[in-house]
C-alpha cells in the first residue's frame, strides 16, 4: 500500500503551539460562531499550510476540546466560597453565565446527555455539588439539582449565538423583528381565540433582556432550591 500521506505538510511555523492554534480559533468562533472553525480557516489566519496544525492538534474535535478548556481556565472561581448555599450557587450561576455572554458558540457546543470531559469545567460542578452537600439531599436529588441548574443557564445562553446570528441574516435586532410582526400579532388577537394573550399584550409591549430572564429564573430556581433543602432538613 502507498505511504501515508505527510500530515505535516510544508510551511510549518516553528513557533506554532496548541496555544497559538487554540487563540486564533477562539478569535474565529467568537467573532463568527463554531461553524466557522475549520483547520482550514485556522491555517489561514495563523499563515501557515493547513496541514501543519496537525502537528499540534488532531482534528477540529480535539481542537474545540481545547477551546472549551482554555474558556473555563479563564474564569476561576473565589478562592473561598460563601458559606451560605444560595450565594454560592448564585456566584456560580453567574460566572458561568458571563462565560456563555463571551463565548456564545461554547452553549450549544456542550451537551448535558453525553458531557464532555473539560476539566477546567469541573470546579463549576463541585462548586455546586459543595453547597448542596450535607443538607439533607440524596445524592441522586443533588446530582439532578446541580444539573437542572447548568441546563437552565445554558438553554438560556443558547439564544445569545440564535440571536446574532439571526441579527447577521436579517440586519435586525430582535426589537426591530417584533415591531415587524406587530401588526400580524395583533390581527391574530383580535379574532378573540386568545384573551388572556390580547389583554396582556394591550397592557403594554413585554421588552426581552436575556440577562434580566436569566436573574429571573436564578432567583425562582433558588426559591425551589430553599423550598426542597426546607422539606429534606425538616
Amino acid at each position: 500500500p502507498a505511504p501515508a500521506p505527510d500530515r505535516r505538510g510544508s510551511g510549518t511555523d516553528p513557533g506554532l503551539s496548541p496555544e497559538r492554534i487554540v487563540e486564533a480559533a477562539l478569535g474565529i468562533a467568537d467573532a463568527e460562531g463554531l461553524a466557522a472553525v475549520s483547520m482550514r480557516r485556522v491555517a489561514t489566519v495563523l499563515g501557515v499550510a493547513t496541514m501543519s496544525l496537525y502537528r499540534h492538534v488532531a482534528d477540529k474535535d480535539a481542537l474545540v476540546m481545547r477551546m472549551m478548556e482554555a474558556v473555563f481556565a479563564r474564569t476561576p472561581f473565589p478562592d473561598v466560597p460563601p458559606d451560605d448555599w444560595r450565594e454560592r450557587l448564585t456566584v456560580a450561576a453567574r460566572l458561568l453565565w458571563q462565560v456563555f455572554r463571551r463565548h456564545p458558540w461554547l452553549a450549544p457546543a456542550l451537551s448535558v446527555t453525553r458531557p464532555q470531559l473539560v476539566p477546567s469545567a469541573l470546579p463549576f460542578t463541585e462548586w455546586v455539588l459543595g453547597a448542596l452537600d450535607g443538607r439533607g439531599l440524596d445524592s441522586a436529588t443533588v446530582f439532578s439539582t446541580h444539573l437542572t441548574l447548568l441546563n437552565y443557564i445554558r438553554g438560556t445562553a443558547v439564544n445569545i449565538e440564535a440571536e446574532e446570528e439571526a441579527q447577521a441574516l436579517t440586519g435586525m435586532d430582535s426589537d426591530t423583528w417584533m415591531d415587524a410582526q406587530e401588526p400580524e400579532l395583533r390581527r391574530i388577537l383580535a379574532g378573540g381565540r386568545l384573551p388572556t394573550m390580547a389583554r396582556l399584550f394591550a397592557s403594554g409591549p413585554y421588552d426581552l433582556d436575556l440577562d434580566e430572564l436569566f436573574e429571573f429564573g436564578l432567583r425562582r430556581f433558588l426559591d425551589g432550591v430553599a423550598a426542597l433543602l426546607a422539606e429534606a432538613e425538616g
